[in-house]
Protein backbone atom coordinates (compact mmCIF):
# COMPACT_ATOMS: atom_id res chain seq x y z
CA UNK A 1 0.00 0.00 0.00
CA UNK A 2 1.25 3.50 -0.75
CA UNK A 3 2.67 5.48 2.19
CA UNK A 4 0.18 8.28 1.50
CA UNK A 5 -2.76 5.92 2.02
CA UNK A 6 -1.30 4.47 5.22
CA UNK A 7 -0.61 7.99 6.47
CA UNK A 8 -4.17 9.06 5.71
CA UNK A 9 -5.61 6.04 7.51
CA UNK A 10 -3.31 6.35 10.54
CA UNK A 11 -4.11 10.07 10.82
CA UNK A 12 -7.85 9.33 10.69
CA UNK A 13 -7.55 6.85 13.55
CA UNK A 14 -5.37 9.26 15.52
CA UNK A 15 -7.87 12.04 14.85
CA UNK A 16 -10.63 10.03 16.49
CA UNK A 17 -8.59 9.22 19.58
CA UNK A 18 -7.34 12.82 19.79
CA UNK A 19 -10.86 13.85 20.80
CA UNK A 20 -10.99 11.46 23.75
CA UNK A 21 -10.49 12.70 27.33
CA UNK A 22 -7.18 10.90 27.82
CA UNK A 23 -3.56 11.87 28.34
CA UNK A 24 -1.39 12.07 25.22
CA UNK A 25 0.36 8.85 26.25
CA UNK A 26 -2.99 7.07 26.66
CA UNK A 27 -4.16 8.35 23.28
CA UNK A 28 -1.00 7.05 21.59
CA UNK A 29 -1.42 3.70 23.32
CA UNK A 30 -5.05 3.46 22.16
CA UNK A 31 -4.11 4.27 18.56
CA UNK A 32 -1.26 1.74 18.68
CA UNK A 33 -3.63 -0.90 20.08
CA UNK A 34 -6.09 -0.18 17.28
CA UNK A 35 -3.33 -0.58 14.68
CA UNK A 36 -2.24 -3.84 16.32
CA UNK A 37 -5.79 -5.18 16.47
CA UNK A 38 -7.10 -4.16 13.06
CA UNK A 39 -4.18 -3.67 10.67
CA UNK A 40 -2.59 -6.68 9.06
CA UNK A 41 1.12 -7.25 9.76
CA UNK A 42 2.13 -6.08 6.28
CA UNK A 43 0.42 -2.71 6.80
CA UNK A 44 2.07 -2.24 10.21
CA UNK A 45 5.47 -3.08 8.70
CA UNK A 46 4.91 -0.57 5.89
CA UNK A 47 3.85 2.14 8.35
CA UNK A 48 6.91 1.45 10.49
CA UNK A 49 9.14 1.69 7.40
CA UNK A 50 7.49 4.99 6.48
CA UNK A 51 8.12 6.28 10.00
CA UNK A 52 11.77 5.19 9.75
CA UNK A 53 12.06 7.25 6.54
CA UNK A 54 10.81 10.33 8.38
CA UNK A 55 7.06 9.68 8.51
CA UNK A 56 6.09 12.52 6.18
CA UNK A 57 2.51 13.61 6.74
CA UNK A 58 1.90 11.74 9.99
CA UNK A 59 0.41 13.79 12.80
CA UNK A 60 2.32 13.84 16.09
CA UNK A 61 -0.20 11.43 17.64
CA UNK A 62 0.00 9.04 14.67
CA UNK A 63 3.81 9.17 14.89
CA UNK A 64 3.76 8.37 18.60
CA UNK A 65 1.35 5.50 18.03
CA UNK A 66 3.32 4.07 15.11
CA UNK A 67 6.40 4.02 17.33
CA UNK A 68 4.45 2.06 19.97
CA UNK A 69 2.64 -0.48 17.76
CA UNK A 70 3.72 -4.10 17.69
CA UNK A 71 5.88 -4.94 14.72
CA UNK A 72 5.30 -8.22 12.95
CA UNK A 73 7.93 -10.92 13.30
CA UNK A 74 10.40 -10.99 10.41
CA UNK A 75 9.55 -13.57 7.76
CA UNK A 76 12.04 -16.05 6.42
Amino acid sequence: MKPEKLTYMANQIAGFFATQPLTEAEKAAKVAAHLDDFWEPRMRAQLHAHLARGGAGLTPLARAAAAKMTLPAPQG
